[in-house]
């Protein structure tokens, strides 16, 4: 029995590792930037809160907010990896945080072109830092369709809580409350 478990163990050193789950450079870009909206609340809330928003405002806003934001985040992106410096990005991201929070809060409905306008200057925001923590060794169209993808998932899930908060005007306003009270701490942390 000795003699047959020493046997085994020699035979499985020389069995190669089964690569069965390993990840292409293309695979691991795309998860990268995908993880990367989720790894920071400021990210979070600022893309859940364009879609309550969007649903607030009603009508062509539900997909011309979130379409705004993701267009010119993305502008930014190659901005931030071109080497352009924006300086404090963090402090404006948690600016937008409150911003959009206080926008559900008074329930404000501005003219559509504004509203797109205000959504997208904030995603230059969150645009550039997705840049400019972009991994040197990764793709940038690659590691940019991650953070879009996710981006558009966290902007449907603000439409979707917006669709449930709608039939509770004041749910919706107190998240906007809850969103611009957690912008004024992501101020004070930056």
């Amino acid at each position: 029995m000795k003699n047959k478990l020493t046997a085994l163990l020699a035979l499985s050193t020389y069995i190669p590792s089964a690569n069965a789950h390993s990840l292409s450079t293309e695979s691991v870009g795309f998860i990268s930037g995908l993880v990367h909206p989720f790894m920071g609340l400021d990210h979070i809330l600022a893309m859940i809160a364009v879609g309550i928003w969007a649903v607030q405002i009603g009508g062509s806003a539900i997909w011309r907010l979130p379409l705004s934001f993701i267009s010119l985040m993305i502008v930014a992106a190659f901005i931030a990896a071109s080497g352009f410096n924006v300086p404090s990005p963090e402090v404006f991201i948690a600016i937008s945080v409150i911003c959009l929070g206080l926008l559900l809060a008074l329930a404000i409905r501005l003219p559509i072109k504004l509203s797109m306008l205000l959504a997208g200057l904030f995603a230059l925001f969150h645009g550039y830092a997705h840049g400019l923590e972009m991994p040197h060794n990764d793709s940038p169209l690659v590691y940019g369709s991650g953070f879009v993808v996710a981006t558009a998932l966290l902007h449907l899930s603000g439409i979707v809580l917006g669709k449930i908060a709608y039939r509770h005007p004041l749910l919706s306003r107190l998240s906007g409350v809850t969103i611009a009270i957690a912008g004024l701490y992501l101020v004070t942390v930056v």
